[in-house]
């Protein structure tokens, strides 16, 4: 059952592209071009140059192709993550159906993975943050995401300990409370973010993140609508093959 939900995951989480791209490419495109702009005018302010240098890969390519490999890539890891995360949790919160269990684990996971390394260390256009940094920013930015999945497993873990003694909804409340200070524990003792390149456009830099962040929200949204969609198509189906025909 897992192989199967796992390959589903993977699936829908390459069918999640084609909303994920359309988002970003209306909402991230003009965003992404303004910075690109700048740090052009930067660089040539610099050097002295009057000319565009040699691009190695070019701007349409990298608003087609590019995009859409970064998306799949993306779609793929976190279809099959997604297909994790259900597999733990389906049967294990209250009497949820499929469908509603896939959209929770949908917000959850948008909640844990992307949106608690977003406020920490939001992602930079062109021309923001220094280029020798990125590997140290990038590896930040996944140490985020690791305590998020480990604040969540400990959060999860209190409310089932202590629903026996305070119910389910006070138990719930407070695993959120762990999750909460855990999360603002780890953002106090990390690094801060990166500092914005002088004179970049502020709205620029902010209709960029949003962009991200709401291209990474379509992503679970879409699997936590289709993965559930097809999961509980599934389960509806092996129900109706368990139950005994009755013959005349």
């Amino acid at each position: 059952m897992m192989r199967v939900l796992l390959i589903r995951g993977m699936l829908v989480g390459l069918a999640s592209v084609v909303p994920a791209y359309v988002c970003a490419w209306f909402l991230g495109e003009g965003p992404l071009g303004d910075a690109i702009a700048f740090e052009d005018r930067q660089s040539h302010a610099a050097e002295g140059l009057h000319e565009h240098g040699v691009e190695v890969v070019s701007r349409l390519t990298q608003q087609t192709v590019g995009l859409a490999v970064a998306l799949a890539a993306i779609g793929l890891a976190v279809g099959g993550l997604f297909a994790i995360m259900f597999a733990l949790a389906h049967q294990r919160i209250g009497r949820l159906s499929a469908r509603a269990t896939s959209m929770v684990v949908a917000v959850a996971g948008f909640v844990v993975i992307s949106l608690v390394a977003f406020l920490k260390y939001p992602p930079n256009p062109p021309a923001v943050g220094d280029p020798e940094t990125i590997q140290q920013r990038s590896l930040l930015y996944f140490l985020t995401i690791v305590i998020g999945i480990f604040a969540a497993i400990t959060a999860v873990q209190t409310g089932r300990r202590l629903t026996p003694r305070y119910g389910g909804w006070n138990a719930s409340l407070l695993g959120c409370g762990v999750f909460v200070v855990l999360v603002g524990i780890a953002y106090v003792v990390l690094p801060g973010g990166t500092v914005t390149e002088t004179g970049f456009p502020p709205d620029v830099l902010w209709d960029f993140r949003i962009a991200s962040l709401a291209t990474q929200a379509v992503i679970w949204v879409t699997l936590g609508l289709m993965f559930g969609a097809l999961t509980e198509r599934d389960v509806t189906g092996a129900r109706r093959e368990r139950v005994p025909k009755v013959h005349a």
